[in-house]
């Protein structure tokens, strides 16, 4: 089952024109939501960052999207796809009509689904560093879509090396973020992150535990850093909406693994405060 423009269809009925802007034109955003025991995980931060993407491509979001009823509509999809549980949902956003470059209108479609998933593996992971694309800093950087291919491309790197993630950098060779994760480490107690002019995602892992960290009084820089002073962290992990997972081998060195309350209070923290 779909929900597309506010009606809920079975998939194999699912019709969209050629003239379709995401597909001619990737003039569209999307947002990756994990649906947990009845709840849309970190709900507000999701909103907000569809606003953010909204104004950023010149798109009018309906009323719905922040007034609440969208997300009735989508946790109703979620129970009707077995996903109330533990579920990713994804929600596509573009807009609306024909034209070519220039659009005919600034009005949105937009298409949910939904499928039963699993909690992230606790296991640590290794990274390489990406060497056939870079990230690329823009006012659409921040949020998901208009970049896609460059984590495609990413993607297919990976699957052929023996790494579980890969290192993007910019093109300066600053340390900008993974192939779906944003990028953190600790260092005497300190948060580091990659500064969002890296050209990373502003995640919503990423806001979350800013957030904490800053309400708890733990300091955030956020840094220009080189792969090589990465070393220097005494913890380094990897953070999305799915889960949260420490990085032990960056280009087949092990890292430092600190013992952090820090970072084990990230750990209990950032899911629960959803």
């Amino acid at each position: 089952m779909l929900l597309y423009n506010g009606q809920f269809i079975l998939e194999k009925d699912l019709k969209l024109p050629i003239s379709n802007r995401a597909f001619q034109y990737n003039d569209s955003f999307f947002e990756t939501v994990m649906v947990v025991d009845g709840k849309l995980r970190f709900w507000q931060d999701h909103v907000d960052r569809m606003q953010e993407a909204a104004a950023s491509l010149k798109l009018e979001l309906p009323l719905y999207f922040t007034e609440g009823t969208i997300e009735q509509q989508l946790l109703q999809l979620a129970e009707q796809n077995q996903a109330v549980k533990y579920g990713r949902l994804k929600l596509k956003v573009w807009r609306a009509g024909a034209g070519l470059y220039t659009p005919e209108v600034n009005s949105v479609d937009w298409l949910a689904t939904v499928a039963p998933a699993a909690p992230t593996a606790s296991e640590s992971i290794s990274i390489g560093i990406c060497q056939i694309i870079n990230t690329i800093y823009s006012p659409l950087s921040h949020f998901k879509g208009p970049n896609a291919l460059i984590y495609t491309l990413a993607g297919i790197e990976k699957k052929n090396s023996s790494y579980d993630d890969l290192l993007l950098l910019n093109p300066q060779g600053v340390v900008s973020e993974l192939i779906s994760s944003n990028l953190f480490w600790l260092i005497q107690d300190k948060l580091y992150t990659p500064a969002l002019d890296t050209g990373c995602v502003n995640g919503i892992a990423r806001r979350n535990i800013i957030r904490w960290c800053r309400q708890a009084g733990v300091p955030v820089k956020e840094v220009y850093f080189s792969p090589e002073r990465l070393f220097e962290a005494d913890v380094l992990f990897a953070a999305n909406v799915i889960g949260i997972r420490k990085i032990n081998l960056l280009k087949g060195v092990i890292l430092k693994s600190e013992s952090s309350d820090i970072f084990n209070k990230i750990m209990d923290k950032h899911f629960i405060q959803a």
